[in-house]
């Protein structure tokens, strides 16, 4: 019994690092990352389909994302819900890509960062203390 609420814990526990480590990797750093485009959902064929399933996201260099859908007629809704995140990024469309430029960071934008990052490795200490309290308590 005491094995297997270990395996269980074990795996709540790699889960709630794996949503930090995820979390950490959407955050707007100054550079360029297409997972800053994850939570984006664009309505595409009568449905809100991710942006990733729509269109190839790529970086090609430090400041720049581009975003290349394989139909075309999607551009639009692509910049519509780009905007609509309102992740402070301007898409601009040449007719068969959209490009998003990524401005450099200001000190409030740093310090913004920073809080957002203690705020998330926070809320990932809390979620490990809490599974290992409650495994404490079913021993």
């Amino acid at each position: 019994m005491l094995d297997q609420l270990m395996k269980d814990v074990l795996a709540k526990m790699a889960k709630a690092i794996g949503v930090v480590e995820h979390e950490l990797g959407a955050l707007r750093t100054g550079r360029a990352n297409p997972h800053l485009l994850d939570g984006i959902s664009v309505v595409a064929y009568g449905s809100e389909t991710p942006i990733n399933q729509v269109a190839t996201v790529s970086t090609p260099d430090a400041t720049s994302i581009t975003i290349q859908p394989w139909d075309t007629s999607v551009l639009g809704a692509i910049e519509k819900a780009i905007l609509q995140a309102n992740i402070g990024m301007t898409p601009s469309n040449d007719g068969k890509v959209v490009r998003l430029h990524i401005p450099p960071m200001t000190e409030d934008s740093r310090k913004e960062m920073v809080k957002r990052a203690h705020g998330i490795a926070e809320e990932g200490r809390v979620s490990i203390r809490n599974l290992r309290r409650h495994d404490n308590d079913e021993i």
